[in-house]
């Protein structure tokens, strides 16, 4: 994890980062908000309570906002390098570090950004910033609707990840590579996830743990590379692929094209009665070179 350019400063409570101007929270916690069935995190008014790991320590966060600052408690004392990691972790999963000002000035003339761009200002890429967590993610979602995808979340966090009890709540974590490496099909039948589905989390699992797959060196690649390292596993098609290129190692050229949430907001956009070809979206977007990434998560956003 980075600590390069996280703007932040100690508080007696915590810590406080500072986030661009193009940035709103209440964009975010929208979104955050999408699924009923989340349980990574905790919504309560405008505040979200999560937990992390860190140096095999369990910590709860709870992060609200005012003005251009999100203030982050912790629910016990921490180190201040420790702070530093946490004000990392809270930087990536909002992508503070990003300047939109480009994509806003392009999205201004883009007739499928324009509406978006002006409606939800101030979302981010909402990143996951744990490789297997996005694998999984990426794996779950397959050929489910999202409610489904949700559903099976819930059912491998709270059976095989660690939480965290704090003020009479339950906090969950995501299940770490080791502890899925572990386990076999037979382990997670009563998930009711298809066998090849057990069969690619293990083996994604397996890679990671033995250090096979790292995401610090997927991050040294270009997106096309790291896109074949990652297609070269079973089970990790170019939309997985892609996805976690675009919320987790955060390339702003990573384009899941063939996503049916992208063709499904790209005809309610333009209201047409089918669905776009493959050579209609690819017109469309030669304008957004370099932030197909944020184009395709903001026109994701329009179906919410």
């Amino acid at each position: 994890m980075s600590f390069q350019f996280v703007n932040w400063k100690d508080d007696k409570n915590g810590l406080v980062l500072f986030t661009p101007s193009e940035f709103s929270f209440a964009e975010n916690l929208q979104y955050l908000t999408r699924s009923a069935s989340e349980c990574l995190y905790e919504i309560s008014g405008e505040t979200i309570r999560r937990a992390i790991s860190l140096r095999d320590e369990k910590l709860l966060l709870e992060i609200s906002a005012s003005d251009q600052l999100l203030s982050v408690r912790n629910h016990k004392p921490v180190t201040h390098q420790m702070k530093t990691e946490i004000a990392a972790y809270i930087h990536d999963w909002f992508d503070l570090g990003t300047s939109l000002t480009p994509f806003y000035e392009m999205a201004k003339t883009d007739r499928l950004l324009k509406m978006p761009a002006e409606q939800f200002f101030g979302l981010r890429v909402m990143g996951i910033p744990d490789l297997f967590e996005a694998l999984a993610w990426g794996i779950l979602g397959q050929q489910i609707n999202l409610t489904y995808a949700y559903t099976l979340k819930r059912r491998l966090v709270e059976k095989y990840g660690e939480s965290l009890e704090y003020g009479g709540s339950k906090y969950w974590l995501f299940p770490a590579a080791e502890t899925i490496a572990g386990l076999t099909i037979e382990d997670l039948s009563d998930l009711k996830m298809t066998v090849k589905k057990c069969e690619y989390l293990i083996d994604v699992a397996r890679l990671i743990a033995n250090g096979e797959l790292l995401k610090e060196e997927l991050l040294k690649e270009d997106v096309k590379t790291a896109e074949k390292k990652l297609t070269k596993i079973r089970g990790i098609g170019p939309w997985t692929a892609h996805y976690v290129l675009m919320r987790c190692l955060r390339f702003p050229n990573a384009f899941p094209i063939d996503a049916v949430g992208l063709h499904n907001a790209i005809k309610v956009i333009s209201g047409f009665e089918r669905k776009p070809k493959r050579e209609e979206i690819l017109r469309y977007s030669a304008r957004w070179k370099n932030w197909e990434a944020y184009a395709t998560f903001y026109l994701w956003r329009v179906l919410y």
